[in-house]
C-alpha cells in the first residue's frame, strides 16, 4: 500500500514538473485553435506532461523500497523512545516550525534563489527546536508533571501547600524502614522512584549471590507495599541522566526537580551536601527518636561480648544501640547496672560508652 503510494505521487509530481517545465522553456505553442474554433492545449504541452509523469512513475517505483525502510526505521526508533523525550522533541520541532512561520512573511518576497530562504529557515529553526527540547527533557517533564499534579489536587483537593518531591535511592529502598516511615504520615509530597534505581534493583534480584538476591527482592516488595497498600503519591521518573553512577544521577535528579534524597547511605549524604541537595537521612531520623541517655544516668544492660579495646565489653539496648563499658570484660553474660559516662552521636549511629556501677561505688 505504500508503495503505491509513493508511486501515485511520483506519477502526479513527475506530470506537474513537466507541465511547468514546457511553460519554463516554451516549447511549442501552448495552445491551439479546434475545428470548432475552441482554445485547447497543444500537443507538446501534453507530450511533456506524459514525459514527466512517466518519469516520475519510474524514478519513484526505484525509490520507494528504501524510502520505505528509511520511514520504518524511523518509525521504530521514535516508538522506542521514552515518552518524556518524545514529547519534548515535538514540543520543541512545533515551537521551532512556528518561528519559521513568523519569519516567513519577511521572507515570501524574495526571487530567484532567494525563494529557497524560507524552506532552509524552516528546516534549520524547526531541528534547532527539536534539539533543543530533547535537551531540556527533564526539565520539561517534570513541568507538565508538576501541572498534572496540580490538575488532579483542584479536582475538590486544597493544593495550598506546596509538596515537594522524595526522590528514594536504592539502599534507603532495600532496608525497608521507608515504609513505615511512609504509613505513620511524616512523609509528605511526593516519593519518586527513578527508572535507573527501579534497573539497578533489578539487577540486584538477578544477582548469582543469595543475599543480594534476596536483598534486591526486599526492595522490590517494598515499593510494591509503598505503591498498593500505602495512601502515598508515587511517581516512577522515566526518564534517565547522563552517563554516570547512580549516587550521581540523584543528585543531579534532585536538582532539576528541585526535591530531596532520601537515603540511609552516609557517603550520598555528604555528596548532597557537597553539592548544596537537600538530603533526609533516616538513620538521622532513627536517632532523633531514640530515648535520650545523658551521662551520668545509670541504666541495666547484659554485656554479651568483648570490645575491641582490652578489657571493654559490649551492650546493645532494645532499639539496637551500642554501649561500650569500660572494664565489661570480666562480666560478659551477666547483667548489670552500668553509668553512662559520655554519648557519640553521627549520621551512621549513636554510642554509648560506661563503666560498671560496682566500680564506680568502689572507687
Amino acid at each position: 500500500m505504500m508503495k503505491r503510494m509513493i508511486q501515485l505521487f511520483g506519477l502526479c509530481f513527475g506530470g506537474v514538473l513537466g507541465a511547468q517545465m514546457h511553460s519554463w522553456m516554451n516549447i511549442g505553442t501552448l495552445w491551439t485553435e479546434s475545428s470548432y474554433g475552441m482554445m485547447q492545449r497543444s500537443g507538446s504541452y501534453y507530450m511533456n506532461v506524459g514525459i514527466g509523469a512517466l518519469c516520475g512513475l519510474v524514478l519513484a517505483s526505484m525509490l520507494a523500497v528504501p524510502l520505505i525502510r528509511w520511514i520504518q526505521q524511523g518509525a521504530d526508533r521514535i516508538s522506542s523512545m521514552p515518552t518524556g523525550d518524545l514529547f519534548s522533541g515535538v514540543l520543541g520541532l512545533m515551537i521551532g516550525l512556528g518561528l519559521s512561520a513568523l519569519l516567513y512573511p519577511a521572507l515570501a518576497g524574495l526571487t530567484g534563489a532567494g525563494q529557497f530562504i524560507p524552506i532552509a529557515a524552516m528546516l534549520v529553526l524547526g531541528y534547532a527546536g527539536m534539539r533543543i527540547g530533547l535537551s531540556k527533557r527533564e526539565e520539561l517533564t517534570e513541568r507538565m508533571s508538576l501541572i498534572m499534579e496540580r490538575g488532579k489536587s483542584n479536582n475538590g483537593e486544597d493544593d495550598s501547600s506546596y509538596e515537594e518531591h522524595k526522590i528514594l535511592d536504592t539502599s534507603v529502598i532495600i532496608d525497608g524502614r521507608i515504609a513505615d516511615i511512609c504509613k505513620t504520615g511524616f512523609i509528605e509530597g511526593t516519593l519518586v522512584i527513578p527508572e535507573f534505581v527501579l534497573e539497578e534493583l533489578q539487577h540486584i534480584a538477578d544477582s548469582s549471590d543469595l543475599l543480594k538476591r534476596n536483598r534486591g527482592r526486599r526492595g522490590l516488595d517494598i515499593l510494591n507495599k509503598i505503591q498498593k497498600e500505602l495512601d502515598v503519591r508515587v511517581l516512577i521518573y522515566e526518564g534517565d541522566m547522563e552517563e554516570g553512577e547512580v549516587d550521581s544521577k540523584l543528585v543531579k535528579l534532585a536538582k532539576v526537580l528541585h526535591g530531596k534524597v532520601v537515603t540511609n547511605d552516609f557517603n550520598l549524604n555528604k555528596v548532597c551536601e557537597l553539592q548544596g541537595v537537600s538530603v533526609l537521612n533516616i538513620n538521622d531520623l532513627a536517632n532523633a527518636v531514640k530515648p535520650v541517655v545523658l551521662p551520668g544516668e545509670e541504666i541495666v544492660v547484659q554485656v554479651i561480648k568483648d570490645g575491641k579495646e582490652h578489657g571493654q565489653g559490649v551492650a546493645y539496648l532494645d532499639d539496637g544501640t551500642m554501649i561500650v563499658v569500660e572494664g565489661g570484660r570480666e562480666y560478659i553474660g551477666t547483667t548489670m547496672e552500668v553509668l553512662v559516662t559520655s554519648v557519640l552521636q553521627t549520621s551512621a549511629g549513636r554510642m554509648i560508652f560506661a563503666k560498671p556501677k560496682l566500680l564506680e561505688k568502689a572507687q
